[in-house]
């Protein structure tokens, strides 16, 4: 059973190799387990969909909410589906530095990332929106 999971974080290190390690375990654990989905970073803040088996997706999310780089982790949203929306990317990411704020704008009340304000749902038409505009690197 296919399921897909939303949910938002705070690195701890903000440095760019921090971010790159993260970005770079999660596009080497995330083919084994069957484990797509895309990641969105900025100010610090981490947005993910993940989306596989339950069990894969589950365990993932347990090792997120222990990993020590990561603090106040939220479930944002958590349901059964029937196909992938982000079957073709390992770990995309998207560069808010160099994104229209204005996509941003259209799901919040500032220009900026902020999940913690918004609901899951809204977070996920963001990064819905955010793949059709091709917003997003990494994909493999």
């Amino acid at each position: 059973m296919l399921v897909r999971l939303l949910y938002a974080s705070r690195a701890v290190d903000t440095s760019p190799e921090a971010i790159e390690s993260i970005l770079a375990q999660s596009r080497e654990h995330n083919p084994v387990s069957g484990i797509t989905g895309i990641l969105c970073y900025g100010g610090g803040i981490f947005l993910q969909a993940m989306e596989g088996g339950r069990m894969q997706v589950s365990e993932l999310f347990g090792h997120i909410q222990k990993d020590i780089r990561h603090k106040d982790v939220a479930l944002l949203h958590y349901e059964e589906i029937f196909e992938r929306r982000f079957g073709g990317w390992t770990m995309g990411q998207v560069n808010l530095t160099k994104l229209n704020h204005s996509i941003l704008l259209k799901y919040s009340e500032k220009p900026e990332l902020d999940p913690y304000s918004v609901s899951g749902k809204v977070s996920l038409a963001l990064l819905e929106d955010l793949m059709a505009t091709a917003a997003i690197c990494g994909r493999v």
